[in-house]
């Protein structure tokens, strides 16, 4: 198992588990995330999170930034009015909440910390693994806004050891309401593009791409469906996306992204950073209750 899991991350930059969690652990997650949506309708910072160029605003904003060691909102485009109000019910307006769930919420951080996470990091290889951020992502019906082609490593770049994120599907994602798509093998380029910590101390641009975003062929890419309960390992070198969700269905899901701390150097200028309530411990010594 230990070689079949990490050659095949390897060899096509992600791996598909399926049965990593149980339907009812799922729902248990799902009613989690849920339940983060009661906060949406009285925040007053309606962060929009989008990949797409009229989400730079969100590179601006401290909101973001600040996130790395707290449970924060990100909501739609399509949810926010001009006059920044919600134009849907709370409980479908959000993009994601991020990105210390790990940590300080307990429910995610008893499934993050589990017995068989810290079995494929095992199998993975790594000897110090550390949860750097987390995420709930709702991508619901309608709204739910496409994450254009990117690599992890862009935001959370590692040397030598890439970062690998568990992305695990709490309802069945489908090609109609935006499951993953996978350029197989294209982690074996490099990573293509960075984002960093802008040093121009006196410019509006707290976070700056070191270069243009590379174009990548529709043909490189193949759609991963997979049922509720499944787990993607993704190497953080692979290039993927997923696609705007037309559909009547949400599409759940729940991800974190994990790091080799022995003999790796994690990136000073990462717009995340560890935080005072959030610092990068191991995994394998970190207790699930909080």
């Amino acid at each position: 198992m230990h070689d079949t899991i990490r050659n095949q991350l390897e060899q096509d930059g992600y791996v598909v588990l399926q049965d990593f969690l149980r339907p009812a652990e799922c729902d248990e997650l799902i009613a989690a995330g849920l339940e983060l949506t009661k906060n949406a309708a009285d925040s007053d910072k309606r962060a929009i999170f989008s990949t797409t160029e009229s989400g730079k605003q969100q590179h601006k904003d401290e909101y973001f930034l600040g996130s790395n060691d707290k449970i924060r909102h990100f909501f739609e485009e399509a949810a926010i009015g001009p006059d920044g109000k919600l134009q849907v019910d709370a409980s479908v307006s959000l993009n994601k909440v991020g990105h210390a769930l790990h940590l300080l919420h307990p429910i995610f951080r008893c499934y993050t910390y589990s017995d068989r996470v810290k079995t494929v990091c095992q199998e993975l290889g790594f000897k110090e693994p550390s949860v750097v951020q987390s995420m709930y992502i709702y991508k619901n019906p309608g709204i739910g806004g496409e994450v254009t082609a990117h690599q992890d490593a862009t935001y959370l770049y590692t040397e030598p050891v890439p970062p690998v994120g568990f992305w695990i599907a709490l309802e069945d994602a489908t090609i109609q309401n935006g499951c993953l798509w996978m350029a197989r093998g294209s982690h074996k380029s490099g990573v293509h593009r960075r984002l960093t910590r802008n040093p121009d101390k006196e410019s509006k641009e707290a976070l700056i791409y070191d270069r243009p975003a590379a174009l990548y062929p529709q043909s490189s890419f193949t759609p991963i469906p997979v049922p509720k309960g499944t787990c993607v390992l993704i190497h953080g070198n692979v290039v993927h996306k997923s696609a705007h969700n037309r559909s009547d269905k949400s599409r759940h899901a729940y991800t974190f992204h994990v790091i080799e701390k022995h003999n790796n150097q994690y990136s000073a200028d990462n717009w995340l950073q560890e935080g005072e309530n959030a610092p990068f411990l191991n995994l394998y010594t970190t207790p699930q209750l909080m």
